[in-house]
C-alpha cells in the first residue's frame, strides 16, 4: 500500500466515523421529537443476570425474566432477529420477533445500535442448537450511545487508549472485567483473613505534616486556611504503630499511599497497601501470617495453591523458603559478605565486579547492590530474605548478635518483592539517632529520605510494646494472582499523562511575536516563519526543543575549567556520536538517579542505556525525543542493567546548584545520523 492510499484510508475512515456520529445524534432528536426520550428513563426492574441463567438453566427454563443490558450484536433476518446482550456477569442470547414485540417496538427496535443499553423481558429457552436465550416479548430503550464501539473482531486493543478509556475496555475486554473482578475478591478475602486473626481495620489520615515511614518522594499540598504545606502519605507505618501505643494490639489498613516517583511496569504515583501491626511479636510471626494470609488468598480467589504467573508454575502450598541477604549473596554471586569489615573492603568487591555505588554508601548499601544485581531475579519461588543492613531500614530493631544488621525481611516471588516486614524498633533514643541520619542525607540532596517526626518519637517514649509489622502492595499481589505483567492492567484508572497537555516549554514561556525560529536547525525558515504567522503561540516544528526569544541570564552561571590537555584528533574521531529517538524512558528500580532509555540508534536493534539524570527530568517527558549518544562505549553494568554507550548532557552552576540539560535536537534528524 503506497502513502497515498493509506492517506486516503484513514480519511475515508475519519468520515464514516463522522457520518456514524451524525447519524445517531438524527436518531436521538427523532426519539425526542416521539417523546421517547432514552435519557429521561430513571430505573428498569431486572430480575435476573446473564451469568445465573447460563449457570442454572434448568431452574430458569421456561421462567420470565428481566435483564438489561447492552446491546453487543445483531444478527438480522428480517421480521426474526437474534441479539447479544452483555450485563455486569457476561453475554446472553435473545430471540427477537416482531409477532412477539409488536410491530412498532419492532419498528423502533431496527433503529437501535450496537452500543444502546436497552432492557428485556421474556421467557428463557434453549435453541435448536443448543445456545440457552432468552425469547423476548417486551423491549425497552434505556439509554442512547452516541459514539459507537471498537470494531467488534479486534475489540479495544490499542494499550494506551485502554488505560485511558477503562469504560470502553471494560465494554469490549471481558479478561478484563474478570481481572478487576479477581481483584476486588483478592482485597475482600484479605480483609476476612485479617479479621479472623482478630486485626481491626483502622483509617489513618492520608495528609501528613512530615513524610514518614519510607524512603520516598512525598506529594505536597497546600492548606489553605492552616497555611501550611502538607504531604501526601507514603505509607501508613506511623500513624498505626501510634495506635500500638495506645492499646490496640493488632491493627491494619488497606488504603492508597502516594509516591512522587517515576512510572513503570510495577510502579505508579498513587497505589494500595496493606500495612499490619502486631504487638508482642517479631518477624518471625509477620513470616507466619503473610505466608498463611497469601496461601489462603490464592486457594480461595484462584481455586488452588497452585498458579502460574509469568510463565512460572508458582506453589505457594509448600513452606516458603528464608535465607539471609548474606547467605543469598553469597549463593548466587560467590561474595561472603560475611568476611567484609573495612567499608574499602567493600568498595574493592564492588569495583571488582563492575557494580555502580555512590560516595555516600555504607558496607550495608553495597550488599544489597550485590543482592539487586545477582540475587533477586533468581528468587522465582516465594522466598523471605532476611537480615537486611541497618544503613537501608531505618525503622527495624538491630540484630542483639550483630547490630550492623536489622531484623527484617523481604519476600520475594519472581525475582520480585512482594511485601516487607520487620521486628519494630521501639527505643526510642535509637529511633531519634536513625531520624537524625535520615534528616542529614535529606539536607544533602536525597529527596527520599525522612525527616524528624517528633511525634512519633514521643510516642515512642510512652512505650511501644514488642511489634511485628508488614507492609504488601495490594496491587503486585493482584498481579501475581492474576498473572499481569503490567500494575496498570489491575488498576482502574492509572495515572496517565493528559494527551493534550503542553510540552513543559511551552507552559513556562511562550514565543513573542516576531520572535526567531525556535528550531536549532530549522530545515525552512520560510516554513517556520509561516507556521508562526498561522498560529503564533504554536512551536514552529512539532517536536521541536522551545528555545525563549528572551535572552537568558549567566550572570550567575559558573562552569568547569577547560581541560589543559590536549587529545590528539585520531583518538577522538575513534569516539561515535549519533543522534538516537527516545523509544521508552522509565525509572530504574530502588535508584534514585538513574533513568533507563530505550533507543533507537538508526541500526534496527534497541539500545539500552542508562543515565544519572532522574533528578532533573521525569522520564515520560523524554519519550520521542531527539537526542546524542555515544555509541561505541564498551558496556558498563548499573543496578544489573547493561548500558551501552553515553547521553549526553550539557552541566553548570548557578551558585551552589547544579544544573542539568540533555542535549536535545531537531526531532527532523533521523535515528543514527552521525555527528562530526
Amino acid at each position: 500500500m503506497n502513502e497515498e492510499t493509506s492517506a486516503n484510508g484513514v480519511q475515508e475512515e475519519e468520515q464514516n466515523v463522522s457520518d456514524v456520529l451524525q447519524i445517531r445524534r438524527r436518531k436521538l432528536d427523532e426519539l425526542r421529537a416521539a417523546g421517547k426520550d432514552p435519557y429521561a428513563v430513571t430505573k428498569y426492574d431486572v430480575t435476573a443476570y446473564a451469568a445465573a441463567i447460563k449457570e442454572n438453566f434448568e431452574e430458569y427454563e421456561n421462567k420470565e425474566v428481566s435483564i438489561a443490558g447492552r446491546l453487543m450484536s445483531r444478527r438480522d433476518m428480517g421480521k426474526a432477529n437474534f441479539i447479544d446482550i452483555s450485563d455486569s456477569t457476561g453475554r446472553i442470547q435473545a430471540y427477537v420477533r416482531i409477532d412477539d414485540v409488536g410491530e412498532d417496538t419492532f419498528e423502533d427496535y431496527r433503529k437501535w445500535d450496537i452500543g444502546d443499553i436497552i432492557g428485556l423481558e421474556g421467557f428463557v429457552f434453549r435453541t435448536r442448537r443448543g445456545e440457552i436465550s432468552i425469547h423476548a416479548h417486551k423491549l425497552k430503550l434505556l439509554c442512547k450511545s452516541l459514539l459507537p464501539l471498537p470494531e467488534k473482531y479486534h475489540g479495544l486493543t490499542n494499550t494506551d487508549l485502554r488505560y485511558r478509556q477503562r469504560y470502553v475496555d471494560l465494554i469490549m475486554n471481558p479478561d478484563v472485567r474478570e481481572t478487576f473482578y479477581k481483584r476486588s475478591r483478592i482485597i475482600s478475602e484479605t480483609r476476612a483473613f485479617m479479621e479472623s486473626r482478630g486485626f481491626l481495620e483502622v483509617e489513618t489520615p492520608m495528609l501528613h505534616n512530615e513524610a514518614g515511614g519510607a524512603n520516598a518522594r512525598p506529594f505536597i499540598t497546600h492548606h489553605n486556611s492552616l497555611n501550611i504545606d502538607l504531604y501526601l502519605r507514603i505509607a501508613l507505618e506511623l500513624h498505626l504503630k501510634r495506635l500500638i501505643v495506645g492499646g490496640f494490639n493488632r491493627v491494619y489498613e488497606i488504603g492508597r499511599v502516594f509516591r512522587n516517583e517515576g512510572m513503570d511496569t510495577r510502579h505508579n504515583p498513587e497505589f494500595t497497601l496493606l500495612e499490619l501491626y502486631q504487638a508482642y511479636t517479631d518477624y518471625y510471626g509477620m513470616m507466619e501470617l503473610i505466608e498463611d494470609l497469601i496461601r489462603t488468598v490464592c486457594r480461595k480467589v484462584m481455586g488452588t495453591e497452585q498458579i502460574v504467573s509469568g510463565g512460572v508454575e508458582i506453589d505457594f502450598g509448600k513452606p516458603f523458603e528464608r535465607m539471609t541477604m548474606i547467605e543469598a549473596v553469597k549463593k548466587y554471586s560467590g561474595v561472603d559478605f560475611a568476611g567484609v569489615e573495612t567499608l574499602e573492603q567493600a568498595r574493592a568487591l564492588a569495583d571488582k565486579h563492575g557494580l555502580h555505588y555512590e560516595q555516600r554508601h555504607g558496607i550495608g548499601d553495597i550488599l544489597n547492590i550485590f543482592f539487586d544485581e545477582y540475587a533477586e531475579s533468581k528468587l522465582q519461588q516465594p522466598t523471605f530474605i532476611m537480615n537486611h543492613p541497618t544503613e537501608i531500614s531505618p525503622l527495624a530493631k538491630k540484630m542483639p548478635e550483630d547490630p550492623r544488621y536489622t531484623q527484617r525481611f523481604e519476600l520475594f516471588v519472581l525475582g520480585r518483592e512482594l511485601a516487607n516486614a520487620f521486628s519494630e524498633l521501639n527505643d526510642p533514643i535509637d529511633q531519634r539517632e536513625r531520624f537524625e541520619h535520615q534528616a542529614a542525607l535529606k539536607a544533602a540532596g536525597d529527596e527520599e529520605a525522612n525527616e524528624i517526626d517528633e511525634d512519633f518519637i514521643c510516642a515512642l517514649e510512652y512505650g511501644l510494646p514488642p511489634t511485628g509489622g508488614l507492609g504488601m502492595g495490594m496491587d503486585r499481589l493482584v498481579m501475581l494472582l492474576t498473572g499481569e505483567e503490567n500494575i496498570r492492567d489491575v488498576l482502574l484508572f492509572p495515572t496517565m499523562k493528559p494527551i493534550d497537555q503542553p510540552k513543559k516549554e511551552e507552559k513556562a514561556e511562550k514565543k513573542p511575536d516576531g520572535s526567531e525560529c525556535a528550531c536549532f536547525t530549522c530545515p525552512s525558515q520560510e516554513a517556520c516563519k509561516a507556521a508562526q504567522e498561522a498560529s503564533p503561540a504554536a512551536p514552529a516544528i512539532e517536536g521541536a526543543p522551545i528555545i525563549s526569544a528572551e535572552k537568558p541570564d549567566f550572570s550567575n552561571v559558573q562552569i568547569e575549567p577547560l581541560f589543559a590537555d590536549f587529545v590528539d584528533f585520531e583518538t577522538f574521531s575513534k569516539s561515535d556520536f549519533r543522534a538516537v529517538k527516545v523509544l521508552e524512558c522509565e525509572a530504574v528500580p530502588k535508584s534514585k538517579k538513574l533513568l533507563k532509555f530505550t533507543l533507537d540508534d538508526g541500526t534496527g536493534t534497541e539500545r539500552t542505556i542508562l543515565s544519572g539524570i532522574h533528578a532533573f527530568y521525569e522520564p515520560e517527558e523524554l519519550i520521542g525525543k531527539t537526542c546524542i549518544a555515544i555509541v561505541n562505549l564498551p558496556p558498563r553494568a548499573m543496578m544489573g542493567i547493561e548500558s551501552c554507550g553515553m547521553l549526553l548532557s550539557a552541566v553548570h552552576k548557578e551558585g551552589d546548584e547544579e544544573k542539568l540539560h540533555l542535549l536535545q535536537v531537531d526531532p527532523h534528524i533521523p535515528a543514527g545520523a552521525k555527528l562530526y
